[in-house]
């Protein structure tokens, strides 16, 4: 290693010695995106899916995620970004029918690292395990689409990922989706760590972010807000939802949210655009982490 590169190193914080001697830098990073695309049939003229779809895949292959979840992805939209990101594996169903029809919540995740053991779909309803099924208050179908995966950069350990999208007008539905993500989680995985994204239609000062990140209902397991672990100051410039309009101002409603057994290392807003044009009407978010040793 010649001199310049040494010092280069050094000066970006690369140690040889800490990352030889520390196992928590023995795990590589995961790279979590949660991206909610607008879905592709909407008369969204100039902002319409063809006019940006290629914006949405470089915004995507810019962040380069290991996992990534989306948001009001429908049949055509998976079928353009399952054959444009070929190095990604994925697990996805419509929530009409369990099958083609309706609105995706798929996850993507990165073929040569990880390992599917398992996975499953379960809608949020009082009968999780009916397709197309809503619940209480929720005006359409709403699911979850989950992977089991072991990763091979971390010496085969097992992770769960999980995607949803909450109803938007359904107040209580939220809550009670909330919980029953809490319960299926513990009945259905264990304490495997995991990573939940989506868009919740809701924000942090609502009951469903408590009941998710929170150990009231559920023995004293908390759960963490991924943004929130790096930005514990609150900004009023933290909106996700942008309406087409460049807008920054308002609270978040897409987030990243881990169990116990994560570092968060970084988290953010992503404001990828093109000259103005904007690859969809909410702004992906993204979180760095890491596996605990």
């Amino acid at each position: 290693m010649t001199a310049a590169i040494w010092i280069s190193l050094l000066c970006a914080g690369f140690n040889p010695a800490l990352t030889a001697a520390d196992p928590a830098l023995s795990t590589p990073p995961v790279k979590v995106m949660s991206f909610n695309i607008r879905y592709g049939s909407a008369q969204d003229g100039t902002n319409s899916w063809p006019a940006r779809r290629h914006l949405v895949l470089e915004t995507i292959r810019l962040f380069d995620p290991d996992l990534l979840g989306l948001q009001e992805a429908v049949g055509f939209q998976v079928d353009f970004l399952r054959e444009n990101l070929p190095h990604m594996s994925f697990h996805g169903a419509g929530r009409d029918d369990g099958q083609m029809r309706g609105e995706f919540v798929p996850v993507f995740f990165r073929t040569r690292r990880f390992a599917m053991t398992d996975s499953g779909h379960f809608w949020l309803s009082t009968t999780p395990e009916t397709p197309g099924s809503r619940g209480w208050d929720a005006q359409l179908p709403r699911m979850v689409s989950w992977v089991l995966v072991e990763d091979r950069l971390a010496n085969d350990r097992s992770l769960v990922f999980a995607n949803t999208h909450f109803d938007h007008r359904g107040p209580q539905a939220r809550i009670e989706s909330a919980r029953l993500i809490r319960q299926q989680a513990g009945a259905l995985l264990g304490p495997v760590p995991a990573i939940l994204t989506g868009d919740f239609n809701c924000t942090e000062d609502d009951k469903p972010y408590a009941v998710l990140v929170g150990a009231q209902e559920f023995g004293g397991e908390r759960a963490f807000d991924t943004y929130r672990a790096i930005h514990p100051q609150r900004f009023p410039d933290e909106v996700t939802f942008n309406g087409w309009m460049h807008a920054r101002t308002g609270k978040r409603i897409d987030w990243i949210i881990h169990t116990p057994g994560w570092i968060t290392m970084n988290a953010f807003i992503d404001y990828t655009n093109d000259g103005g044009r904007l690859p969809s009407d909410h702004y992906p978010v993204g979180a760095v982490l890491r596996l605990e040793p």
